[in-house]
């Protein structure tokens, strides 16, 4: 099975990365989210798959 970390904002891969944030859902907590240096420092938006909760608020 191939389990690739891609941020959640733009699907960039996170492997061998700096910089990128990996948390749980600040809502629902049950879904990790996975953001790439770049996402992090524009504030791009993401949604969680589980709950539907958008950040960064």
């Amino acid at each position: 099975m191939n389990t690739q970390l891609m941020c959640v904002s733009c699907n960039t891969t996170l492997v061998n990365s700096k910089g990128g944030a990996v948390f749980p859902c600040p809502q629902c907590g049950k879904h990790q989210i996975l953001r790439c240096k770049n996402c992090r420092e524009i504030a791009a938006k993401y949604t969680c798959p589980e709950c539907s909760f958008t950040g960064p608020n």
